[in-house]
């Protein structure tokens, strides 16, 4: 564990840049998640930016579609949260979903999300692998962005019974890898899980 960097900054970081302390952070995954040009996707950003949340979020599979390329959803994103913060005089985000194919082409979205501005991008690291992960976390610690981790696929490994690994077992790789924080589940809802599990995974992940 010691050959690893863990990650890239870590939550007081994320409150320094926020200027937000002393109460959880607030966000939302938009919805829907795939139809929406980047123009509307990027409305309803800061309608709920505007409307008092911390940050929105992209989800896993909200990447480089036909209708809704990703170099034009980050842009829209951006001005949606320059909007939301003129208007409201608080620091604000997006979490742009940087996955793709290739490390390098991982890169090259993050940097385009540095250069508009933005605080924060995502990865699936599941999907992406964790040799991509640590890449994309290693420039993300060089370049002052905060890494969000999305779990997808996930559930083929750590709901079998009969095989794969759990999931403390893939939060604590990922923590190893590097991640600012990652999807953990909660009690209700639609990632509902058992309480005990879902606060021995966010004790692990502290």
């Amino acid at each position: 564990s010691k050959t690893f960097q863990g990650p890239p900054h870590g939550i007081q970081v994320e409150r320094d840049k926020l200027n937000k302390y002393g109460r959880p952070l607030l966000g939302c995954t938009i919805k829907p998640k795939l139809g929406l040009s980047a123009k509307n996707y990027g409305r309803a950003c800061y309608e709920c930016l505007r409307g008092g949340l911390d940050f929105t979020k992209d989800d896993e599979n909200v990447n480089s579609q036909p209708f809704m390329r990703w170099r034009d959803r980050f842009v829209f994103c951006a001005e949606a949260i320059y909007k939301a913060q003129a208007e409201t005089g608080e620091i604000k985000g997006h979490y742009l979903n940087a996955t793709a194919a290739t490390c390098e082409e991982m890169i090259k979205r993050a940097a385009f999300a540095r250069e508009l501005g933005v605080p924060i991008v995502m990865h699936d690291y599941l999907t992406g692998g964790f040799t991509a992960n640590t890449s994309l976390s290693h420039y993300c610690r060089d370049n002052g962005l905060l890494l969000h981790i999305h779990r997808a696929m996930h559930a083929v490994i750590d709901r079998q019974k009969n095989h794969g690994m759990h999931f403390r077992v893939l939060a604590k790789a990922l923590r190893m890898s590097g991640g600012d924080h990652i999807h953990s589940g909660t009690v209700v809802g639609k990632l509902e899980g058992e309480r005990e599990m879902t606060l021995g995974f966010v004790d692990l992940l502290r």
